[in-house]
């Protein structure tokens, strides 16, 4: 699990409208009877019964939550936020995953913060580095970005690896970087520069 950064005070970009799909077919997932697609409001009550089956799952990973955060109103808020970019792992009417792009800048920087979680009954399945792929040509195809960036905790080798074969580097640690498990943590930064040309202005 890779934490979700809360979107920063103040007035985030506005993320464009996504375009019609780039030409060519995204990679099938490594388990058929899982699709990645973005995430709505209507995927409120799915979403809710996830966080809450996994609940224990991603607490040693993820920020703390108020128990507010645990209700189907908290999630469409979530879902309909503008600020955001989500998609979600589906295995029929189950939400296995959650990936989210937040803190969007756009001129010339051009950046988003990566933040995901998988299902602790399908993990080990590459279904998040699947997943991390496809977000990734997303920010660039359809957003317009330069780069994205992720944390986690020091200890958090797996996420390591996925952000790792995803192409992401490490660039540093940020001490006492997000309140989890009580405390305030340490974080591993990666990124993963997506191009090296100018800035897509169009998106």
């Amino acid at each position: 699990m890779v934490p979700d950064s809360e979107p920063t005070p103040g007035t985030p970009a506005p993320i464009p409208d996504s375009p019609e799909p780039t030409p060519g077919t995204p990679e099938p997932t490594p388990d058929a009877s899982v699709r990645l697609r973005p995430a709505t409001p209507d995927d409120a009550e799915a979403l809710l019964a996830s966080l809450i089956r996994n609940r224990e799952h991603m607490r040693r990973w993820g920020p703390d939550r108020p128990a507010d955060h645990f209700t189907v109103r908290a999630q469409v808020n979530r879902l309909a936020d503008p600020s955001l970019r989500l998609w979600h792992l589906r295995d029929g009417d189950l939400v296995v995953g959650q990936f989210t792009l937040s803190n969007l800048v756009l001129g010339p920087f051009r950046s988003a913060d990566l933040g995901y979680w998988v299902d602790a009954g399908y993990t080990g399945r590459g279904l998040a580095t699947y997943a991390v792929e496809e977000v990734c040509r997303a920010a660039h195809q359809e957003l317009g970005l330069h780069r994205v960036q992720a944390g986690t905790l020091l200890d958090n080798a797996a996420s390591q690896r996925v952000l790792r074969k995803c192409g992401f580097e490490e660039i540093g640690v940020a001490p006492r970087y997000l309140h989890i498990h009580g405390a305030w943590q340490d974080h591993r930064l990666f990124q993963r520069i997506l191009h090296n040309g100018p800035p897509n202005t169009a998106a």
